[in-house]
């Protein structure tokens, strides 16, 4: 890996300006003063093991600077590995779990580090207020057609692409850099989010792999000295030429050390059972049975009007018995109780499963094997149970309906509803390409027309369960495990 000095300055050979490096001076300066870094806990890591995910991925979690936690014993250096994340949306949480879980299933201890769970930390604060903004303008893009064409759309398809947003972004992971203060710098990091992995890199962590998301190469996910893996070949061609970084000027290119093709990040659990899970769709289909639809809505609580004409379509086909209904809210409750209010009859036909994470399990472990008719809504305050729900109901759905996010990557047919950003349109290509989603539905109507042909169509669904099949074969799914390969193997 290139080792350079201020990594805000060059970026791969490509020397920023003096105006765009100076403006990233001056934004790590203003957060220096805003947040006191010199004043932060970052002496004391302690571990836990994760109550959700620690039993079935072996995870544990690294806590920095807020203390009530058991103290660390002496770390295993031959077998930890840390999964560097943050919470933002819940595709950077999913994508760990994906890591972790393949961590675990190659026999090696992960340590989850969320470093935007860490509310004492100046790390935290700036990632914090990020991620409020993000947020908002997710829930913005969704309500106004004037925000996203204008300012929503451009910043996440170009905005974030350019090599000064990598500049800013270098100088701000060096006030990052302190929550790994007290981890050991031998252990492997992979991060799922670029800030992790830019921090790992200012603190001198020595092996670093950046897992990067989505299928539009972008500057933002940048983090030079590190690993980069990449989930396509389109990904891996324009993060190799830095396409589009400096508009039409032509970069110097990323050295081919530095970047690696691994396929899709998917958890072990489900890339382990995809033939078993696939035979059961294709098997219900094939009956007559109810066909079942899991409805995921993200992080940021957005398009919830979109789901709610996509209910209101299903309502009768479920009371006929063709087709039954998963919603998972995450851990936004208010998005439920706003739909029942749409939808006056939807709660008479709902099971709730809220805040009982044994129930949950439960019912998606027993959905493998038995009947499942109705509407089914899952609701968890706990981040990691709103997370990974979606995970355990996955194996017994037909169809998932999501945006084209980093759920677009998953082995499990799919119905694209509008995205959040343009970069996410890619995802819903990728997917269309490979066989096992469908194209991008960008408005309601062509939504509930996909939705119709999944229910009365005899090739659609049998087609993508077929392709994913082929695919797994062809280890498009084995991203996950490639990359904890990778980052366990830098240390030979």
């Amino acid at each position: 890996m290139t080792e350079m000095k201020d990594r805000s300055k060059v970026i791969f050979g490509n020397v920023i300006a003096d105006k765009d490096y100076k403006k990233s001076v001056n934004t790590k300066a203003k957060n220096e003063k805003k947040y006191h870094p010199a004043n932060d806990p970052v002496g004391d890591v302690q571990i836990k093991e994760n109550a959700v995910i620690g039993e079935c991925l072996g995870v544990s979690e690294i806590r920095v600077g807020d203390g009530g936690y058991v103290k660390a014993p002496e770390w295993d250096l031959e077998k930890s590995i840390i999964v560097g994340n943050i919470r933002m949306g819940f595709g950077h949480y999913r994508i760990s779990m994906a890591i972790a879980s393949a961590a675990h299933a190659l026999g090696y201890k992960p340590y989850w580090m969320d470093l935007n769970g860490y509310p004492n930390t100046t790390c935290t604060k700036i990632i914090g207020a990020q991620n409020d903004l993000y947020s908002l303008g997710s829930r913005l893009s969704g309500k106004s057609k004037l925000f996203n064409k204008f300012v929503w759309e451009p910043i996440n398809y170009e905005g974030f692409r350019q090599l000064t947003y990598n500049s800013s972004d270098q100088k701000n992971a060096e006030l990052m850099a302190q929550v790994y203060t007290a981890v050991p710098k031998e252990i492997p990091v992979v991060g799922t989010h670029v800030w992790p992995a830019q921090a790992a890199i200012h603190a001198g962590m020595k092996y670093v792999v950046n897992a990067i998301p989505d299928n539009w190469p972008m500057a933002l996910h940048l983090s030079e000295g590190s690993l980069h893996t990449v989930q396509t070949h389109f990904a891996y061609q324009g993060y190799r030429i830095l396409n589009g970084f400096a508009k039409k000027k032509v970069l110097n290119p990323m050295p081919e050390t530095d970047l690696k093709y691994v396929g899709h990040y998917i958890d072990h659990e489900l890339v382990h059972n995809i033939e078993e899970d696939c035979a059961a769709r294709v098997a219900r289909k094939e009956s007559g049975a109810p066909m079942r639809f899991l409805l995921t809505i993200g992080g940021a609580g957005a398009q919830r009007e979109i789901f709610s004409e996509i209910i209101k379509h299903l309502l009768p086909k479920i009371k006929a018995g063709k087709a039954a209904l998963y919603v998972n809210v995450g851990d936004y409750k208010n998005v439920w109780e706003e739909l029942c209010k749409e939808i006056p009859e939807l709660a008479g036909v709902s099971k709730t499963h809220f805040e009982n994470w044994e129930e949950t399990k439960t019912f998606a472990e027993d959905a493998l094997t038995g009947e499942v008719t109705g509407v089914h809504a899952f609701y968890h305050k706990n981040i990691f149970e709103a997370v990974y729900c979606t995970n355990l109901l996955m194996r017994s759905c037909d169809v998932l309906v999501t945006k084209p996010s980093e759920l677009a990557f998953y082995p499990v047919p799919k119905l694209f509803i509008k995205r959040v950003g343009g970069h996410e349109q890619w995802g819903a290509i990728h997917s269309a390409e490979v066989g096992d989603g469908c194209l991008e539905c960008r408005d309601i109507p062509h939504t509930l027309q996909m939705i119709d042909l999944f229910l009365e169509d005899h090739v659609t669904l049998k087609d993508m369960c077929e392709n994913i099949v082929k695919n797994k074969a062809a280890g498009l799914y084995d991203g996950a495990y490639e990359a904890v390969k990778l980052a366990m193997g830098m240390k030979k």
